[in-house]
């Protein structure tokens, strides 16, 4: 009915069926959230899901471990309510769907923190014996788990919370070794001395997963290299090959110049250097030099180079027959030594000199240079130390840092470039000097540049792709991956194609161990079954420590003379603990199953946990630990900027629950295109509380209806109107598009497909129309009778439709419904109903689609009448239809249009209308005259009607009630 004021006379109201329900209208959320937190964890929800489960088809999402360091933010609150929604939309759907928990303990970020925590105290890293230091990583890992887990639950995240997986478990880290050394008894691991991406300030190897990008302002310098004697093309003895470099410390570990074999090359005389300066460029008229043609005039500018003649082609073949010398040659005694050009396709004409200065010590593509021309790997120079630090083995420059490794200018350049060019400007061999910003690799951790560092280092064997080895093996299992998006399958492959080797070893001590022994002479790993076993037993016994504390011996038994043997103290990869967790986790498990049905991570994941794990299980497994893979995008602030407490754009997830309560967070998770970058802001979270305000309106309201509703109430579908017959067809098609959407795990369409039903089919439609049937028709009609039998079973369908996504609101909402389920009932023990065959009417849905376009034209005729002051409520008029369209006209046999526009009277008119007529638009069938209803106001219903009785002042159909 509508909200005008009632008419003078009789008060009637005590006679009608108004909706009645203690569910409120304000939903308190952040005070209610926690109460249902405490009755789930009283009434052991999740073992009763366990145990209503049994028997069912497992579906299994693996979780990826959250780093257990600090707060969760609004990422890890995503990715948890995401993978959330995914485990309570299987287990609706008929699944077994147990979720497991887990953390990654391991770990630098950990380790620095609690040295920090030592520091405090008086106590340097050097002081605290290693195993001490590894319990106090254990304790503080232990703390954040405890801190992380409370924040992730009060987010409504259900799982088995007293049985999480960590990788610092004893049995974990067993498992790990355990895995570890499987990969060695088939071979894949070797230890090999290769530049690594290190970071001096961490003081340990990196991997790419741990490596990003970040704008950097570095010293570039372009060098001669003179030729050795008598091997220079013809003519061009005093000429000087030039190369650029961006890494100005590298130089004294260059072995090699490399040129493109089939790029354009010439010599330049240099005529004329600029005199307009302030200062004399390193450049002198006369000197000659050999340049790729296609960067001649970036050097000449660089060089402060005013004129020069090109005096021949110098062809590569002419290159590859010369030697070049040392720019630092006779420097500290060190680098007398013959300079190979070498021939390389990796050289290109994009930037720099044409010519490629080759240090194998300190880049992947320079190692393999040298390598690939046979070239001695024992000639490869280890320059620099552990801590950046020049060694012994670049004379004249030991001990000068490439970065600064503490204090305040931790990560900033050190004294190293400033050394190295000092050098080449006393050898004459610095052509000209520059500065260069450019995206240069850091650690993700520390923030700080990182250097390439040839050093000793434990690598798993990929192999080349068509050798049919580990990269093979796992460029099929990429193949054989459904990918949410597919996208994501050719960003994974073409990481895998490209990557080197893994690196694994780090030379830190909070981890899992390398378990190796490795023979002193030989350099043989020792592979022995019983070795190997008597490590895993002892590792779950006693955690990592028990490797590094326990004597060699008791590892090495009888049958191996300990002194032979060197036991490698490295650790391993963190990347390896969580490649791991699907052996230890979900194969281990029996209430889950292998391989995991899914992964759901970041989109960076594709380059970290995705692509480890997928390594990993290819190489003990022969397949991907997955059979999908789903990614979602990053958390940005409302104007699409990266998150950070430097901007002071952060939003903490426990801040919105306060506020908002946790349904809300995970209504803006849901509604979000998450595949992509997600923007969060108030007004974002506004929208989603805006959404959140008008369903719970639609819950509530059909509870109001359904007040003292029973089954004995019920009508079947064949007796029921038309009306309700239509609703039921939507039901069905509503059902479809949600379940179709939960089970391709596009939430943002269910969420939208839910929402668009409850505001636009029902509150705006069926319950607006069926208002008047629900309080003013007596409880014995038919129709009403029918209307709440279609309002129950709405009800039904959209709280199970509802509980993936708002747990705690689908929850309050059942036990509101039905109240004998208080003790022991929830939402979350139901799986989806399923729509009987017969509510799908397609012709039913045709005929009533045309229905409400003649009432959309009536409802906007309505609205401009009332908005003239022509018209006060809708009941008080009687609009005339005027329908041109016969078969609209026909669709309307039937249907009483009064009831359905709300109005008192209808007509309907074949004619087109007249030129006042309301249309919706030109060339509508459909034109609308709004005329007055005849008779009085019913004092009950209020409508008007002719037959509206002088004394009771009430019309036919309410005296009828009223009386009875």
């Amino acid at each position: 009915m509508p909200d005008d004021q009632a008419p003078s006379g009789p008060d009637y109201r005590h006679t009608m069926f108004l909706p009645e329900t203690d569910f409120p209208m304000r939903a308190g959320l952040p005070k209610k959230e926690p109460e249902m937190l405490k009755r789930w964890a009283e009434m052991d929800l999740y073992g009763k899901i366990r145990a209503a489960s049994k028997g069912r088809t497992q579906f299994t999402l693996h979780d990826g471990p959250p780093y257990a360091n600090g707060n969760i933010h609004m990422g890890t609150a995503m990715n948890k309510v995401l993978k959330d929604i995914v485990i309570r939309s299987r287990q609706m759907l008929g699944y077994d769907a147990n979720y497991v928990p887990g953390w990654d303990c391991h770990g630098l970020p950990i380790e620095w923190k609690v040295e920090q925590d030592f520091a405090g105290k008086g106590r340097k890293r050097a002081d605290v014996p290693s195993s001490e230091l590894r319990d106090a990583c254990r304790a503080y890992a232990k703390s954040w788990i405890e801190t992380q887990m409370a924040e992730f639950r009060r987010l409504g995240i259900e799982g088995d919370w007293d049985h999480p997986y960590l990788t610092m478990n004893y049995e974990s880290e067993a498992a790990v070794t355990a895995e570890f050394l499987k990969l060695v008894e088939k071979g894949l691991v070797y230890q090999g001395s290769k530049p690594v991406m290190w970071s001096p300030v961490e003081q340990t190897a990196l991997a790419e997963a741990e490596i990003e990008y970040h704008d950097h302002q570095s010293t570039t310098i372009w060098v001669r290299f003179p030729f050795e004697k008598g091997t220079a093309p013809e003519g061009l003895d005093d000429a000087k090959i030039v190369i650029w470099t961006t890494t100005p410390w590298t130089i004294p570990g260059n072995r090699a110049v490399c040129y493109g074999p089939t790029m354009s090359y010439g010599a330049y005389r240099i005529d004329k250097v600029r005199d307009d300066m302030e200062f004399d460029p390193w450049t002198a008229a006369g000197e000659i030099v050999i340049l790729a043609d296609a960067l001649a005039d970036a050097v000449k500018e660089a060089g402060f180079v005013s004129e020069w003649t090109r005096l021949r082609d110098v062809k590569p073949e002419e290159l590859g027959k010369a030697t070049l010398r040392h720019p630092l040659d006779g420097h500290a005694g060190g680098y007398e030594f013959d300079v190979p050009l070498l021939s390389g396709d990796h050289v290109t004409d994009e930037a720099g000199t044409g010519f490629v200065h080759t240090a194998p010590g300190h880049g992947q593509e320079d190692y393999f240079a040298w390598l690939g021309h046979g070239l001695p790997g024992d000639q490869i120079p280890h320059t620099v130390g552990p801590d950046g630090a020049f060694t012994e083995e670049a004379p004249g420059f030991t001990g000068e840092k490439v970065l600064v490794t503490e204090g305040k200018k931790k990560g900033k350049d050190g004294t190293a470039n400033g050394a190295v060019i000092k050098a080449l400007l006393e050898h004459n061999a610095l052509f000209a000097r520059g500065r260069l910003t450019h995206s240069y690799p850091h650690s993700w951790r520390s923030k700080a540049p990182v250097i390439f560092r040839n050093t000793p280092q434990w690598f798993i064997r990929l192999g080349a792709e068509g050798e049919g080895g580990l990269r093979d093996d796992a460029l099929k299992a990429i193949a054989d991956t459904k990918f949410y998006p597919e996208g994501g399958r050719n960003r994974i492959r073409s990481m895998v194609e490209s990557r080197p080797d893994w690196l694994i070893s780090r030379q830190r001590a909070w981890g899992n161990p390398i378990a190796l022994f490795v023979h002193k002479e030989t350099g043989d790993i020792l592979v022995d079954a019983e070795v190997n076993a008597r490590i895993v037993a002892a590792i779950e016994k006693g955690g990592a420590n028990a490797w590094f504390d326990a004597p060699d011996t008791e590892f090495l038994g009888s049958s191996y003379n300990a002194d032979d043997y060197q036991k490698i103290t490295d650790i391993l990869d963190v990347w390896f603990d969580s490649a791991s967790t699907h052996a230890f986790c979900v194969e281990a498990r029996d209430d889950l199953k292998w391989p995991a049905d899914l992964y759901l991570e970041g989109s960076d994941q594709h380059r970290g946990w995705f692509q480890s794990s997928l390594l990993e299980s290819c190489g003990t497994r022969g397949r991907a630990p997955y059979d999908a893979v789903l990614t979602h995008g990053f958390v940005l602030d409302a104007k699409g900027y990266k998150m950070s407490k430097s901007l002071g754009n952060t939003i903490a997830p426990e801040e919105l629950t306060k506020q908002y309560g946790a349904d809300i967070i995970r209504i803006w998770a849901a509604s979000s295109d998450y595949v992509e970058d997600v923007r969060i802001g108030d007004e974002i979270i506004g929208s989603a509380v805006d959404a959140y305000r008008k369903l719970r309106n639609t819950l509530r309201y059909l509870l109001a209806a359904l007040d003292g509703y029973t089954e004995e109430e019920a009508v079947g579908h064949a007796d029921m109107p038309a009306l309700e017959r239509y609703v039921l067809h939507h039901v069905a098609r509503v059902h479809a598009q949600s379940v179709s959407a939960y089970e391709r795990f596009d939430f943002k369409a269910a969420w939208r497909a839910i929402t668009d039903f409850a505001n636009i089919d029902l509150s705006a439609f069926y319950f607006d129309i069926r208002k008047d049937c629900l309080y003013c028709d007596a409880p014995s009609s038919m129709k009403r009778r029918a209307a709440r039998t279609v309002m129950a079973t709405l009800l039904d369908y959209l709280v199970r439709w509802l509980a993936p996504i708002i747990p705690f609101t689908a929850e309050e909402t059942y036990l509101s419904r039905y109240p004998g389920e208080a003790d022991a009932g929830s939402i979350h023990l139901e799986t989806f109903l399923t729509p009987p065959a017969e509510w799908t009417d397609a012709a039913l849905s045709e005929k009533w689609g045309r229905v409400r376009t003649v009432r959309r034209a009536v409802t906007g005729a309505l609205e401009v009448a009332r908005r003239d002051k022509e018209l006060g409520a809708s009941l008080e008029a009687a609009p005339i239809a005027h329908i041109s369209d016969a078969d609209l006209r026909s669709a309307l046999d039937g249907i009483d249009m009064a009831e359905i526009s709300i109005t008192s009277g209808f007509t309907i008119d074949e004619g087109p209308g007249p030129d006042g007529a309301f249309r919706l638009e030109d060339q509508s069938p459909v034109a609308v005259v709004v005329a007055k209803a005849p008779g009085e106001k019913c004092a009950r219903c209020w409508r008007v009607l002719p037959d509206v009785s002088d004394e009771t002042k009430l019309c036919g159909r309410c005296a009828e009630v009223v009386k009875s």
